[in-house]
């Protein structure tokens, strides 16, 4: 009913090797959650009561539903926006419209083939929730509604991946756009319950927020009124409202399918009756005067790499748009931010974390995916082997597209470096009083405000670096985007779970160790596998190493630098642990791009003495 295209993956998905690898992985980290979660609530040095125990099988299950919808949301949306964009730049999406496959075979085809992966993940999370029950402290509608929820998100998030990579013609924009979107989609969604009382007073905003929004759905899934919910509950309600974008978002897809596709294909013009007619000085004196492209002929840069990736539209005929996408994603986390920071009785030690760490995680996002996605377009669209025939260098190359991501991501890379100086006047970075003078409060904050610009120029450059890496060692372009982005994405989530985790537990560190170990071991794994898998080396290997030990190693030294105490360590110890190790795996992967570089195209060269 599908058609082929869903047929095929239905056949193909459970052959690769990577689904089994991937269950393992998704089951495992349940269990590493598991544990960590066991020796922040009980420990090991007595047995549980059957109320610890219960409390344990709640606080689980919340954490594995918080962090089960995170994912699901972030990698349906890319999943299904990259199986498009890279059939686009391929050329290959041109053909299944030459095919006598209808327009939703297509559209629903690549929709719930990208999907199934994600959707299976689910299946195999689903019966580790439900062994939870035998804890005690959930309900078995609670893990029904919560499958429902992560189901109805995930396919959500999917059909707006897949509508935008429709739209868009750039892997880039799809992948960008795609990210943005959802975060747009909360914003607004918290912003009509916080608007909506003020309009209309006698409407329940609370309900119609867990309705649209997945947290809110899922905060009410796993904190339920003692008596039940007096009619539907608001998961129901969600899964429905979720059911109908889905079938808006695809119904668009069908409709607009041959309007937006082809995109951007140049138009080949005849020849005119008469050109064989022209005498040899009028056809030479013609043949001059042409061009690539029409206009006045533009002066390339020395370097022509960052000429190109500045001077032209590389990556679409509408970058503005993700600008303008972002800057409105901007606008909706300052403002719940700010309103942090203002609330009366307020948590002034984490008041800077509501802002830089969403707008820090989302900048990171989009500044890997500009990377990756500079080199993946590229050779998918075989304009990558052109570089085999020129005298290109690869200090020009590598430069040239690093130096070219950092200009085209300007605005992304900016907001995070602005926010931490508007949290040092305001006195956020530490515990100085609300009526500070605004230069006292500066000079007070300087010390941590320095510490964060390096952090954050470090890790942002980290981002870039190992987009590229990634791209140009990893030849299958979907494989590569996602090594990059989950990268990017694991590393901050992870680093958030663990802060909870320590926080949960009071900052008591000691009967978390083990657990946390589990933590590093997986992180180290994950980084030698996207690093250094296919040609490993000491550098890579030792960078691998470093950089989730400096980022844990830092994260402990703030939270709990001083136990029994809300104080940090100095700013410039983890400063220089983090900068140290980010800017030494920065190192380790420029100089194989450097002197590796014939050997990452697939080219072999000669000396010029030889």
């Amino acid at each position: 009913m599908l058609g082929p295209i869903f047929a095929r993956e239905l056949a193909t998905v459970p052959r690769r090797s990577g689904h089994y690898a991937s269950r393992a992985a998704v089951v495992g980290l349940a269990a590493v959650l598991g544990l960590t979660t066991w020796q922040a609530t009980v420990g090991f040095a007595r047995d549980a009561t059957l109320g610890e125990a219960a409390a344990f099988g709640q606080l689980l299950f919340q954490i594995l539903c918080v962090v089960q919808l995170l994912l699901i949301l972030f990698f349906a949306a890319l999943s299904a926006a990259s199986a498009v964009s890279q059939e686009k730049d391929r050329r290959t999406f041109v053909l299944l419209l030459l095919t006598d496959m209808r327009d939703y075979e297509i559209v629903l085809g690549k929709l719930l083939g990208a999907l199934l992966p994600v959707l299976a993940q689910l299946l195999v999370t689903a019966p580790v929730l439900a062994l939870l029950l035998l804890l005690g402290g959930i309900d078995p509608e609670q893990v029904v509604q919560a499958v429902l929820v992560l189901g109805a998100a995930g396919v959500a998030a999917g059909s707006l991946g897949g509508l935008v990579a429709l739209w868009r013609e750039r892997t880039f924009q799809a992948l960008a756009l795609s990210v943005l979107f959802l975060v747009l989609y909360v914003g607004l969604a918290q912003a009509v319950a916080a608007v909506g009382p003020r309009i209309s007073p006698g409407v329940d905003w609370d309900t119609a927020r867990a309705w649209l929004d997945p947290f809110s759905a899922m905060l009410t899934v796993l904190e339920p009124p003692a008596g039940g919910w007096p009619g539907l509950a608001p998961a129901y309600g969600f899964v429905l409202v979720m059911l109908g974008w889905c079938a808006v978002l695809n119904g668009i897809g069908v409709w607009k399918l041959r309007k937006w596709n082809p995109s951007g294909e140049p138009i080949m013009q005849r020849e005119t009756p008469d050109a064989a007619e022209l005498d040899a000085s009028e056809e030479a004196e013609k043949r001059a005067k042409a061009h690539a492209a029409p206009g006045k002929a533009r002066e390339v840069w020395a370097n022509p790499i960052l000429w190109r990736e500045v001077r032209t539209l590389a990556y679409g005929r509408r970058p503005l748009l993700v600008k303008l996408a972002f800057g409105l994603a901007l606008a909706f986390i300052l403002y719940f931010a700010v309103s942090e920071l203002n609330r009366p009785g307020g948590r002034p030690g984490f008041a800077a974390a509501y802002g830089l760490v969403p707008v820090a995680v989302l900048s990171l996002l989009l500044v890997s995916a500009q990377a990756v996605t500079s080199i993946t377009s590229e050779r998918d669209g075989s304009a990558l082997d052109v570089l085999l025939v020129t005298d290109v260098s690869p200090n020009e190359f590598v430069f040239g597209k690093l130096l070219g991501v950092l200009y085209n991501t300007k605005e992304y890379l900016i907001p995070p470096f602005l926010l931490a100086v508007f949290y040092a006047v305001r006195g956020a970075l530490t515990r100085t009083p609300p009526d500070a003078d605004p230069a006292a409060a500066f000079a007070a904050n300087f010390g941590p405000l320095l510490a964060i610009l390096g952090s954050l120029a470090v890790i942002l450059l980290f981002a870039v670096v190992l987009g590229l890496h990634v791209s140009l060692r990893v030849t299958n372009s979907r494989l590569a985007i996602v090594n990059t982005l989950a990268t990017v994405f694991f590393l901050s989530v992870g680093t958030l779970i663990s802060i909870y985790l320590i926080v949960i537990n009071g900052g008591d560190f000691a009967n978390q160790w083990l657990s946390f170990v589990g933590f590093l071991v997986v992180g180290i794994g994950g980084f030698l596998y996207v690093l250094s898998a296919d040609r490993p080396t000491a550098a890579l290997t030792l960078a691998s190493v470093l950089c989730p030990v400096a980022m844990f190693f830092a994260m402990v030294n703030i939270l709990i630098a001083k136990p029994g105490t809300d104080e940090s360590t100095d700013p410039l110890v983890p400063f220089f642990f983090v900068g140290g190790a980010f800017g030494f795996a920065v190192a380790a992967m420029l100089v194989p791009l450097l002197s590796e570089f014939d050997v990452a195209l697939g080219r072999t060269t000669q000396l010029a003495e030889e």
